[in-house]
């Protein structure tokens, strides 16, 4: 898997975390290539062997100067309890990659596993954070959860909505990485979304046009994602202003879970659903789940958050899932069509989701597929003009 080039990558990743939280301003380059990932819940070394199987590093480490990446959000805890340590150093050292880019090249946004730093576990030194581990995966047991002990354990850590968060959900939390969320909100580093077209947005897993009305923006806006992105974004900075401790809540967007709360809601939790058994949790937002008939017409999003086999569940749909490929749902606001690949041009009165999750960590690499923001379907590798020169 490793090349010389992922070889400087990894380099670089290691003395930007050891630098600690910084982030490198924009260079306002304009970049003919232009890509977004899918969460990067995956080992270092395999985030970088895709980009580098797509041609976009080069040999110093970096993206190369004409590309542009932009990673959905989610950089944080995957893999088995006896990996956390490692995964809690790779996904750091991951952040500390991106942010050593420009902030214009290299475009971080924002995932409930990222904001769960200062959210749910806003008030968690490593050390409590280990003792609470140790009894939340005995109390757990692989699902099989004591509810009693649940509730005992509850009792005293009332920040928490259940034992899984601890032992599996945000299971490889450790205080340096929020150190760095925290940098990179207050930076401005860590964006909601990001607009790659007039009509087409980047976030982490969607908005509907009940979350657009709740931060604001008149529904003839829906459509326009400059003004979409700038109102997203606003609302994540208004609310990073005004926080000064406990956990961070934006108003409308993001609720983080709690003992009494129960889990965490909003645009960074939330799936498209149709199950009945969903029906009371898509009424009101923040939620966790949404019709994705509610979707903004006239507006693409591309997303994470949700794999194939995650969707076809919520979208009572037969489970012929595939990972690593490019998927899209699209409605007219009464009919939904979902399947793999990427959308025909879409029209002003459809919605469109373009799923990029496509569990990097499991999905053999030759099978995992990003997205060319500029064809809008799958990114092929770029091609040098001459040995080490960019595309």
């Amino acid at each position: 898997m490793s090349t010389p080039r992922i070889e400087a990558a990894l380099a670089l990743a290691t003395s930007a975390a050891h630098q600690g939280p910084h982030s490198t301003p924009p260079d306002g380059r304009p970049r003919r290539h232009r890509f977004a990932i899918g969460d990067p819940q995956a080992d270092l070394t395999r985030f970088l062997a895709v980009l580098d199987r797509h041609g976009l590093l080069g040999a110093d480490g970096r993206l190369l100067p004409d590309v542009q990446l932009i990673s959905v959000g989610d950089h944080f805890d995957w893999g088995r309890s006896t990996e956390r340590d490692a995964v809690a150093t790779s996904a750091l050292r991951l952040i500390a990659w991106m942010a050593a880019h420009p902030a214009d090249q290299a475009v971080l946004l924002l995932g409930n596993h990222d904001l769960g730093r200062v959210g749910e576990l806003a008030g968690f030194t490593d050390a409590r954070f280990a003792t609470a581990q140790v009894e939340a995966d005995g109390i757990y047991r692989g699902g099989d959860v004591d509810e009693a002990r649940e509730r005992d354990f509850l009792a005293r850590h009332p920040e928490l909505p259940n034992v899984e968060l601890v032992a599996r959900d945000f299971g490889t939390f450790r205080e340096e990485q929020r150190r760095w969320v925290d940098y990179l909100l207050r930076a401005r580093r860590f964006r909601v979304a990001h607009a790659a077209a007039e009509r087409m947005i980047v976030l982490h897993a969607g908005v509907t046009r009940e979350d657009l009305q709740a931060v604001g923006l008149s529904e003839a806006l829906h459509s326009h994602a400059p003004t979409v992105v700038e109102t997203l974004n606003q609302a994540l900075d208004s609310a990073v202003a005004a926080w000064t401790r406990g956990p961070l809540h934006i108003p409308g967007l993001y609720r983080p879970g709690d003992a009494t709360y129960g889990e965490g809601r909003g645009i960074f939790y939330h799936r498209p659903s149709l199950s009945p058994e969903d029906t009371l949790h898509r009424d009101a937002t923040p939620r966790r789940r949404f019709d994705p008939r509610r979707l903004p017409l006239g507006l693409t999003q591309v997303v994470g958050h949700t794999r194939d086999k995650r969707c076809r569940e919520l979208l009572v749909l037969p489970h012929d899932t595939q990972d690593g490929v490019l998927r899209y749902l699209v409605t007219d606001g009464t009919t939904i069509d979902y399947r793999p690949g990427t959308p025909r041009a879409s029209h002003p009165g459809e919605a469109v989701l373009l799923f990029t999750d496509g569990g990097m960590r499991e999905s053999p690499l030759e099978a995992f597929q990003m997205l060319d923001l500029d064809t809008r379907g799958p990114a092929r590798p770029l091609q040098a003009t001459e040995p080490g020169e960019a595309p």
